[in-house]
């Protein structure tokens, strides 16, 4: 059953780069929000401390405790992130690795972003990382919007319909897909020390 309340998508860029295409693209994704879903960009992937199972558990560093938490209270996840000699970025991974032995993913609707046709073999790396995770990837919503090159901001993206239109059909079907899985209510949320590792 619906209830009515507003879907909210947590976005991640995979780049640190200031003038980032991973980033303008979602951006870009936060405009196209329908009026029932809001999209936060989470920014700070680069202020995570290195991970270590020492480390892990509900004790962990603040700005861990800050990601789970806004991972717990989102209804999907929106990822975007370059590939780096054919693999995902660090900063990235370990922000994923961070979420490993906790829930807070587990039957999170996510979608996935390219803005670069030629970058397959991390959007690859990172949808298997992903389905481990026991992510509910979306694939009608993993859409590559070819960027490459063209430095455009958020407006530049949005001001080019061959680059809008599949942008806001993948936020579209990522929300009715958060949507459908709201009322499910497979979400787990919380750290679990059984998962620890």
């Amino acid at each position: 059953m619906d209830d009515g309340l507003p879907i909210r998508i947590l976005a991640i860029s995979g780049s640190l780069r200031s003038a980032s295409s991973n980033t303008q693209l979602l951006s870009a994704a936060i405009r196209q929000a329908p009026v029932d879903a809001t999209i936060e960009l989470y920014d700070r992937i680069g202020g995570l401390p290195h991970f270590s199972p020492d480390l892990d558990g509900p004790a962990s560093p603040a700005p861990v405790l800050e990601l789970r938490a806004s991972l717990a209270s989102a209804d999907a996840l929106l990822i975007s992130s370059p590939e780096y000699a054919h693999g995902v970025p660090g900063s990235l991974k370990n922000a994923l690795d961070w979420l490993v032995s906790g829930v807070e993913i587990v039957a999170l609707p996510v979608a996935l972003l390219n803005a670069s046709p030629h970058s397959t073999h991390a959007q690859a790396s990172l949808a298997e990382t992903l389905r481990t995770m026991a992510a509910q990837l979306v694939p009608a919503a993993s859409v590559t919007i070819p960027l490459s090159g063209r430095r455009l901001d958020a407006s530049g993206i949005l001001s080019d319909p061959v680059l809008a239109a599949p942008l806001r059909s993948a936020v579209e079907t990522l929300v009715q897909a958060a949507r459908a899985s709201r009322a499910s209510g497979r979400r787990l949320v919380g750290w679990r020390p059984d998962l620890a590792t």
